[in-house]
């Protein structure tokens, strides 16, 4: 018998599970050429060329005592002293090294804050809709997930439900800019508004809530668009960080935490959250990625080739009569289905070699999830297919 607490995940697994075959089947039978898979957010665009040439540097070169041992829980200090450097850099920020905790990617990182701050029963919000494994992390610490009502006309944050849901118990607000499933990047006005209400309500209950900003798309924002860093405008940030899409590194696995110095009681948070890292069982990110994120540090992501792969899709489902907001950030489009289930309609589109991660898997139902870093041809090649799709719906 697995713990009561398990049985959720088992289930929801299963869903995911049953996609991921599905995608199997269709390109064993078809081709993989001839199969449209929007459904997985694993970049396409290769790591930089950095990435490969500091992983042979170090194997060749570094001491490999240094290299593969024992570190502090936090990482590498000049690894994180140098992330902090190209940070308040690029953001006019005032980080150091004691301010980074280096993580086993973005997931972990989220779980490791958690750890920290949560105690059983209290509150943590989040804006549907939102990557459901927030959900998951949230249990794990026996808190209680709040769900804001999605915006859809904007999908910009419903402050007004937030105001209104924020109690005593509240311990967080979890935020995702560029947004993971609908591209969108919140405004700085939308910011400002956000860490004003969270003042507010800090001042109403004499409480400490925590802003977590989960941002492993920040490189990804298109047509100009800003991505306000979020320490700036509410002191109880703290920021989680994966290079999973930046440096296109999902399997690695290496991300971190700032915890600022403006932050309530900052030196404890830090301290408990570098404990959190060992006894959650990570203990620390992987040595040789930290070196390599050392070295390539300042790498930029090929936001051209995402960019590309947006205008066609967006473009393309646009022409066949399908509604969906234009994605500033990130690498998804969120498409309104045209039926009320949306799981049907994901269904539908298998037909034609089309899979698509509906919106109930996101806490919006509604809608479907279109992952576009895929190559430029699949994007192309699918379009005939939306088309017929888009038909069988009389768009």
């Amino acid at each position: 018998m697995i713990a009561e607490k398990m049985k959720p995940f088992v289930q929801n697994n299963s869903a995911i599970r049953m996609m991921f075959e599905e995608g199997n089947r269709l390109r064993a039978k078809y081709g993989a050429d001839k199969v449209y898979d929007f459904s997985l957010g694993n970049p396409s665009v290769p790591a930089p060329d950095c990435v490969r040439e500091a992983i042979i540097d170090l194997v060749n070169n570094e001491e490999p005592t240094v290299l593969h041992g024992y570190m502090s829980n936090a990482g590498f200090e000049d690894v994180r002293e140098t992330i902090a450097q190209s940070l308040n850099r690029r953001f006019g920020t005032a980080f150091s090294a004691h301010n980074l905790i280096m993580t086993v990617g973005a997931a972990s990182g989220l779980n490791v804050i958690l750890k920290t701050i949560l105690n059983p029963g209290e509150e943590v919000i989040v804006f549907a809709p939102y990557f459901l494994e927030y959900g998951a992390y949230v249990r794990n610490y026996d808190g209680k997930l709040v769900e804001i009502s999605p915006n859809t006309e904007t999908f910009q944050p419903n402050l007004k439900e937030l105001e209104e849901k924020i109690t005593a118990n509240t311990r967080a607000v979890v935020v995702n800019t560029p947004h993971n499933p609908t591209g969108v990047v919140y405004s700085e006005e939308t910011i400002k508004e956000l860490a004003a209400i969270l003042e507010k309500k800090q001042q109403e209950f004499g409480s400490v809530i925590y802003l977590i900003s989960d941002e492993p798309y920040r490189e990804l924002a298109y047509d100009g668009v800003e991505v306000p860093y979020l320490t700036k405008y509410y002191k109880n940030t703290v920021v989680g960080y994966s290079y999973s899409k930046s440096l296109s590194l999902p399997g690695e696995r290496i991300g971190y935490l700032v915890i600022p110095d403006e932050l309530e009681d900052s030196a404890t948070v830090i301290t408990a959250a570098a404990i959190a890292n060992r006894v959650l069982g990570s203990v620390n990110a992987p040595s040789l990625m930290q070196k390599v994120i050392q070295k390539c540090v300042d790498a930029e992501v090929d936001v051209a080739a995402y960019d590309r792969n947006r205008l066609a899709l967006y473009n393309g489902l646009k022409e066949c009569g399908f509604e969906c907001i234009k994605p500033q950030g990130a690498f998804y489009l969120f498409v309104k289905s045209p039926v009320a289930d949306e799981k049907q309609f994901c269904e539908a589109g298998k037909k034609y070699n089309i899979l698509m991660v509906p919106g109930s898997s996101f806490a919006c139902p509604g809608y479907v999830r279109l992952a576009y870093c895929v190559s430029y041809e699949t994007i192309q090649n699918s379009l005939p297919e939306f088309k017929k799709l888009a038909a069988e719906y009389g768009l």
